[in-house]
């Protein structure tokens, strides 16, 4: 949708906070007025912003997912396609990476409830790679693998030289001891 990319943009360029509704109605092309109809606030507009910004980030990864060949790539594959979708969606990860500064609490829900489909979808590809493995083990080696991609894609951003791919294999010789391979 074309209002949600450009405020993503927007947002992303600016910060929630200096963004106004005008501000995006005049890069759309929208009145504002029909903006608040669609979204029925600022912080409505962003949430739909962080909504498919989730959406888009399961299906990277799922899709990665669905293709694997054996456990080691399942994880290889699924921890690439989350650093792709960074550099894939850079407005997206600002707004992701910027949420201290947005005090709202329906963000601050939004942009945890993407943590935990993300955690929830590495703790089940953990537990495919390693059957034995208990709920709650699973759970936590994703709360550290989420939050440890987390930084790795903003000390990313001041290293252009290290690619998806060098991320990818730094977080894959991190963990993979830990998992047998």
């Amino acid at each position: 949708m074309q209002i949600l990319e450009v405020a993503e943009r927007v947002f992303a360029d600016n910060g929630y906070q200096a963004t106004s509704m005008d501000d995006i109605a005049a890069q759309v092309g929208l009145s504002k007025p029909m903006l608040y109809e669609y979204f029925g606030s600022k912080e409505g507009l962003l949430l739909a912003c962080l909504r498919r910004s989730k959406a888009e980030l399961l299906t990277a990864t799922s899709q990665a997912a669905a293709n694997a060949t054996s456990p080691e790539a399942l994880l290889y594959d699924c921890q690439l396609a989350f650093f792709r979708f960074g550099d894939e969606h850079a407005q997206a990860w600002a707004l992701l990476r910027n949420e201290f500064s947005i005090p709202s609490t329906s963000v601050n829900k939004e942009l945890e409830a993407i943590r935990v489909q993300q955690r929830d979808f590495t703790a089940n590809l953990l537990r495919m790679v390693q059957e034995d493995l208990a709920d709650e083990q699973a759970e936590a080696w994703a709360e550290v693998i989420i939050g440890a991609s987390e930084r790795l894609a903003l000390w990313r951003e001041n290293r252009p030289e290290v690619t998806a791919e060098k991320a990818t294999e730094y977080m894959i010789t991190l963990f993979a001891p830990g998992l047998g391979f």
